[in-house]
């Protein structure tokens, strides 16, 4: 019995250090002004990963708060996009307004609610959004997992679609305007910078 507890307390360690995003706070201000900047490809590349043919849609590079980070560990998509980003810019960057909010993910989804919107709801839905991170290498992986709810980061890369050789696809917006189902990105990352500590 002694014994099957130690594996369950192991166990449950071990998730609650993978899950764990920790938190910094950097106090109130907007510190991620910027819309998202994307440009449509004339010539998108295309290239295989693994089983997965990923295709470019638009160069994407974005500075933004993590607004909230979840890891992935079961589903097609976790074998390329280990970690979800909901990522906040222009005031949804500002955490006295980010104080009004609860914000949680789960699903490959983001939410959020609040009892009072400090500011309009279509800025809070086209300032903000649910990010699927595909790293392009294992030092960008590193980087993307290293980070905390609450920093500020930069990243570059792509919008892409992924399909596979028997059907299966996921597909990036190409708008911040957008809610609900298909409105996260899926982006190819090359680049990626924590800013604040």
């Amino acid at each position: 019995m002694n014994k099957f507890l130690l594996i369950i307390v192991f166990i449950s360690a071990g998730w609650l250090i993978l899950n764990k995003t920790g938190e910094v706070s950097i106090g109130p201000g907007v510190f991620a002004a910027d819309m998202p900047v994307q440009n449509n490809l004339d010539f998108p590349k295309q290239f295989q990963k693994g089983e997965y043919t990923i295709t470019e849609l638009a160069s994407f590079e974005i500075k933004a708060k993590i607004l909230g980070k979840k890891n992935y560990f079961t589903g097609r998509e976790s074998d390329l996009s280990p970690v979800d980003l909901a990522l906040g810019w222009g005031r949804m960057s500002d955490e006295s307004v980010l104080e009004h909010f609860d914000i949680t993910q789960s699903g490959r989804w983001y939410r959020w609610k609040t009892d009072a919107f400090p500011i309009p709801r279509r800025e809070v839905e086209s300032s903000s959004a649910n990010m699927h991170m595909i790293p392009a290498d294992s030092s960008v992986k590193d980087r993307i997992q290293s980070t905390k709810k609450g920093q500020i980061i930069q990243l570059r890369g792509s919008l892409v679609k992924v399909s596979a050789d028997d059907g299966w696809y996921w597909r990036s917006s190409l708008t911040r305007n957008d809610t609900g189902d298909g409105a996260c990105e899926i982006i190819w990352v090359t680049d990626f910078q924590i800013i604040t500590p």
